[in-house]
């Protein structure tokens, strides 16, 4: 068989064995590992850039999005998912934009189902969820949801989200999720400084309302306008201090090394948890077991990569085997960089924004 060119996205003169390191991954141990000793075990899907917020933090309002011919189709996706399933990837999360927003969601669920016995979980900002599909997406195997909301004031949302959805239907959608058996179902939130920082102790009493885990995300550099600055940044440990002098929270161990979040339980023994998520302050590069899909069928080997490598190039062409593709993914997973370097003034901030990316 003809050798397939394996283009990237920001440079495609160049194939991808000119630029991965010199010594390539052993392809006959059939997994997913990077030169610097981690194994990937979670796939991140990006099903679609569109999403019906404008969240401050992520998405201009002048953003445009790819055009439908651009995206990974339903069987594309399953085929990814399958391939990644057989190099030992245990956790699939599908994200956007809204992944809700995709028309064919739940045949891609299914479809995702029929191959694999992976955790599958989907993150979304809970604005179009109702009764019916969540129990729809549980019955075609979805195992759980996280969803998003950073502030429970609705004037504050509004300019938040640039958005016509209220705090409440978000909070609504958390019973859905629960009552449809898609969990445990996790919050997110994100602080920004002068704007939300004061909300901390109201959204981690959610976590005790609805005996469920409120993680606090640290604000990141992943907007469109390329605006993030560290004046707006609340570190996870300022954040904590703030709750405690409310809730005194107890750290939970760690079951995993490689989970971006730290939790605590409630130290008077309330139910529910908070998490942190702190890839500013206190990075956990060096357990990633991450890899992410785009919607245009990009793999990125971190959510800050300057490059991605373009595998919806391979999907599309018939001589690409699974094998191609399988082949394609190591390559890339060995090129994965050590860290992000956030705090380091070398940081690149990723041309494109979360939306782009995918959650």
């Amino acid at each position: 068989m003809t050798a397939l060119a394996l283009p990237i996205l920001t440079e495609p003169s160049e194939s991808l064995s000119d630029l991965i390191p010199s010594r390539r991954p052993d392809r006959t141990q059939r997994q997913l590992f990077d030169s610097h000793g981690r194994t990937i075990r979670d796939l991140r899907i990006s099903l679609t850039d569109r999403c019906n917020f404008r969240c401050v933090y992520c998405m201009d309002p002048d953003v445009r999005f790819a055009p439908n011919e651009h995206l990974l189709s339903q069987q594309e996706i399953i085929r990814i998912a399958r391939i990644v399933t057989s190099l030992g990837v245990t956790k699939i999360r599908l994200t956007g934009g809204e992944p809700t927003l995709r028309p064919d969601l739940c045949e891609i669920i299914t479809g995702i189902r029929t191959w694999s016995n992976v955790e599958l979980a989907m993150i979304t900002n809970g604005s179009t969820l109702t009764p019916a599909s969540c129990q729809h997406w549980k019955a075609a195997g979805l195992n759980r949801i996280t969803m998003s909301i950073d502030t429970l004031r609705q004037d504050r949302f509004a300019r938040l989200t640039r958005s016509t959805t209220t705090p409440q239907q978000v909070l609504a959608g958390v019973h859905m999720c629960i009552d449809a058996g898609l969990t445990p179902v996790k919050l997110n939130a994100v602080l920004i400084r002068g704007f939300n920082d004061d909300e901390a102790v109201d959204l981690a009493e959610i976590a005790r309302t609805f005996e469920i885990e409120v993680r606090f995300i640290e604000y990141m550099p992943l907007d469109s306008g390329h605006r993030w600055d560290t004046s707006k940044w609340v570190s996870a440990a300022e954040t904590r201090a703030a709750i405690e002098l409310q809730f005194p929270l107890i750290s939970c161990d760690i079951d995993d090394e490689s989970t971006t979040a730290r939790t605590y339980r409630f130290a008077d023994g309330a139910p529910g948890r908070i998490g942190f998520v702190a890839p500013v302050s206190t990075p956990f590069c060096g357990a990633c077991s991450r890899l992410r899909l785009t919607a245009d069928g990009k793999v990125r080997p971190c959510l800050f990569s300057t490059r991605e490598w373009d595998i919806r190039s391979l999907l599309r062409d018939d001589r690409a085997t699974d094998d191609d593709l399988a082949h394609f993914l190591m390559d890339v997973t060995w090129s994965k960089q050590a860290g992000h370097g956030i705090a380091t003034p070398e940081f690149e901030q990723p041309a494109r924004p979360m939306s782009a990316i995918g959650g």
